[in-house]
């Protein structure tokens, strides 16, 4: 059978014209931020290339500055550039508006106080004391704490909008309520490196999440449901530290409290 290069011109032509542009340009885009974010915000980038000209040290917080602060700059604020000023979209349409915000709370108030027990007593852990923070002098000066924690927070609203705001909301359009399923997807595919338990739960987590968004009508929920147990761990690790606090009861959560002072 004789290939007609006219005939197969007409199809994509044809094909072309199906293509949502708006979903194509944002999925692909995604790729791209998670590829510039790999190379370009890694720590190991930072150290090699980056401090050298800055004459700073290549392992401190600046490095984890740079880690968080890329994230959030790739996974934040580039993505709500291209949706605002590629097309056209309003904050709102973007997932940034308050949305269900009464739902959003109630969810909230139901989830923290979940987390910050589960947090608790997983910091009793060596193993989790000896991780986290994962800057480990943040656990032993509070200004350094509070910066490092800072810029998680903009690393967990980086990943967070990547996913559930501008794939979410940018392919909503073109796939409906598929797009929870198709932001799912790479967010999972991310945890390739990830214990088998926790890999396999971040499917199930970028699913709920996704839903959750979509049911809020806006990405804001996310942040506190995913940032939240890092944030809380790291501070009981880091009050654990300070006061040597040992067991889960309640003299040792006083016993805690008492870092605050130190």
């Amino acid at each position: 059978m004789r290939l007609s290069i006219r005939d197969e011109w007409k199809k994509l032509q044809v094909g072309l014209k199906k293509i949502d542009i708006q979903a194509a340009v944002v999925l692909l885009a995604a790729a791209l931020l998670v590829i510039l974010q790999m190379k370009w915000g890694d720590r190991g980038f930072f150290r090699n290339e980056i401090a050298p000209l800055l004459e700073v040290d290549g392992r401190g917080l600046v490095s984890w500055v740079w880690w968080f602060g890329m994230q959030g700059v790739l996974g934040f604020i580039l993505p709500i550039g291209l949706l605002k000023w590629g097309f056209g979209m309003s904050m709102r349409d973007m997932g940034l508006g308050l949305g269900d915000y009464s739902f959003a709370l109630k969810i909230t108030a139901i989830y923290l106080p979940l987390v910050v027990v589960g947090t608790w007593v997983l910091s009793d852990s060596p193993a989790f004391l000896a991780k986290y923070p994962h800057y480990s002098p943040a656990s032993s000066n509070w200004t350094t704490f509070l910066v490092y924690e800072a810029f998680f927070v903009l690393y967990w609203i980086g990943w967070e909008y990547l996913w559930r705001g501008f794939v979410l909301f940018g392919t909503k359009k073109a796939f409906g309520i598929m797009a929870i399923f198709v932001q799912a997807m790479p967010f999972a595919i991310m945890h390739f490196d990830k214990p088998f338990a926790e890999a396999f739960l971040s499917i199930v987590g970028g699913v709920a999440l996704g839903a959750l968004v979509w049911r809020s009508r806006s990405f804001w929920i996310a942040v506190p449901i995913h940032a939240a147990q890092m944030v809380i761990l790291d501070l009981w690790c880091s009050l654990r530290a300070r006061t040597g606090a040992s067991g889960i009861g309640w003299d040792a959560l006083m016993s805690a409290f008492n870092g605050f002072g130190n």
